[in-house]
């Protein structure tokens, strides 16, 4: 447990600030400036938890050495969690008519779903569809998050992204893990699976 859940009031306004602050590794101002070895990193870090909210992530479907990093946290006992976007929601046609994509989006879902068939058969990766409005997409290594923001009319490869680091007493990684579990808590198994 983090020390502010279980004495919320032991810091004040100030010190929160500050040390959600020091939460901020760096920004990078497009997806596409992470340097792609830094997305291998990150998920290899992971001792307890990998967590993946996105639309499609196609991106991360189509590395292997991503996939197979999937593959060996879960066998070495990571719990790996993958949400991506039903592909007939009507929040993935929006988010495809916003960025101007159109169907390319749910179509992007269901090539990413191909990609990672193996892995969906793998004990210990979860995959479920969520039907949510995403502000961001959330990448997950234990303490670690890399935030992709979402931002009208721009795709993700061209959007931000946030390089967090949980710090005690900072509240910026708990406010997107907080988010990434409610999305799970509502998002229903992938048909099949």
């Amino acid at each position: 447990m983090d020390e502010t859940f279980l004495w919320p009031d032991a810091l004040s306004n100030e010190q929160v600030t500050a040390a959600s602050s020091s939460e901020l590794v760096t920004i990078y101002p497009h997806r596409t400036s992470v340097p792609r070895d830094a997305w291998g990193r990150l998920f290899a870090t992971a001792k307890e938890e990998i967590g993946v909210l996105v639309y499609s992530g196609l991106f991360l479907s189509e590395d292997s050495g991503i996939q197979r990093t999937f593959a060996e946290k879960a066998e070495a006992g990571v719990r790996v969690r993958i949400l991506l976007g039903d592909p007939d929601s009507p929040q993935v046609a929006e988010r495809g008519d916003d960025e101007g994509v159109g169907d390319a989006q749910a179509a992007k879902i269901r090539n990413a779903l191909v990609l990672y068939k193996n892995l969906r058969r793998q004990d210990g990766v979860e995959f479920r569809f969520h039907r949510t409005v995403l502000y961001n997409s959330i990448y997950r290594a234990d303490d670690q998050l890399l935030v992709n923001t979402h931002v009208y009319g721009v795709t993700g490869p061209h959007a931000p992204v946030w390089h967090l680091r949980r710090i005690a007493g900072g509240d910026l990684v708990n406010t997107y893990l907080e988010s990434f579990e409610r999305v799970w808590e509502r998002a229903t198994p992938i048909p099949g699976d």
